[in-house]
């Protein structure tokens, strides 16, 4: 099979081709950045390029995207064109050149406004049957992204997948609260409980998809790490969630307490992988309680391919936690 990656000098597109490439896939890379993963120099927003970038690609896996820490530095206008102009440009050709299957990476953030219930509320159980609120322009051209998506597929035969993504970035968190209270490890392992997935999980998320998109057809999915709480726990969650991690890891307190770590006091929202890991075979691997065994082995809490790729920043965006000076 031959899978086109786009946004292949980034995070996760570089991530995408080092796997798919070893596991035999044919990779062609597509990028507006050079790099060693980019075959493809170019952007999306330009159709006859597109169409050059096609040749005999039998699948797309499209992580190209302007993101949330782009909303500052980038105008409205400049997102409708990457991320819905530019998707629209991959569907279309895609379907003109006969390609059979788009996976197309979505971002948990096109829930928006649904994952922050009102004060005195329970958490957020958050699976595929929340309607989105966006609450940003990232958020919008995702979510009608994703929409144009399921139009292409109506009117094809282009099979459609999309996976909202949760957190799997390595910068610092762009919460300053958040910065000046925890370490930036003990952030991200706290976050595998509710919002966090590790780059290797999202990896394989992808290669679970293009190899059942032809059978399914149609699908969105969340892609977190398999969250241990039940939905009985949600309103203990936003009032007291470090008694209610008790209850699942009795030894979680003694493994942080080394450290000097601690859990969030409070938990908004909580994401659900069930459907995924149902419809498309997925297996992730990195939850907190993989995290916790590492923690007490004094090992990474970060799987290889994570740490291999590590933090590489967003293109043209500057301001602090997402430059240079945000990297781990």
């Amino acid at each position: 099979m031959i899978v086109l990656v786009t946004g292949s000098s980034g995070h996760l597109g570089e991530a995408l081709v080092r796997v798919l490439t070893r596991d035999g896939f044919e990779v062609v890379g597509l990028d507006v950045v050079e790099s060693r993963h980019t075959d493809m120099v170019g952007s999306i927003t330009d159709r006859s390029f597109v169409r050059r970038c096609m040749g005999d690609i039998d699948a797309i896996v499209h992580t190209a995207t302007l993101h949330k820490p782009h909303v500052g530095s980038r105008s409205r206008q400049e997102f409708i064109d990457a991320n819905v102009s530019g998707t629209l440009n991959l569907l279309e050709e895609a379907v003109d050149a006969g390609v059979r299957r788009f996976i197309f990476t979505s971002t948990t953030s096109t829930f928006g406004r649904a994952l922050t219930p009102p004060s005195g509320f329970p958490a957020a159980w958050i699976d595929e049957g929340v309607t989105p609120l966006p609450k940003n322009v990232y958020g919008v051209t995702k979510t009608a992204a994703e929409d144009l998506c399921q139009l292409v597929h109506r009117e094809s035969d282009l099979a459609c997948i999309i996976l909202r993504t949760s957190r799997f970035f390595r910068e610092y968190d762009d919460r300053a609260e958040i910065r000046d209270a925890y370490t930036d490890d003990n952030v991200k392992v706290n976050e595998l409980l509710y919002r966090r997935v590790d780059l290797d999980d999202v990896v394989s998320a992808h290669v679970s998809a293009l190899e059942r998109a032809s059978a399914i057809g149609f699908g969105r999915y969340i892609i977190s790490a398999t969250t241990p709480f039940r939905r009985d726990d949600m309103a203990q969650l936003a009032e007291d969630a470090p008694s209610v991690v008790r209850r699942y890891f009795p030894d979680y307190e003694a493994i942080y307490a080394p450290r000097g770590w601690t859990v969030f006091s409070k938990i908004d929202r909580v994401y659900v992988n069930d459907r995924a890991r149902r419809e498309l075979g997925w297996s992730p691997h990195y939850d907190f309680r993989w995290a916790l065994d590492r923690l007490f082995a004094n090992e990474a809490t970060q799987s290889p391919l994570a740490i291999s790729v590590g933090a590489k920043g967003y293109h043209g965006a500057s301001t602090y936690p997402y430059g240079p000076e945000g990297l781990p």
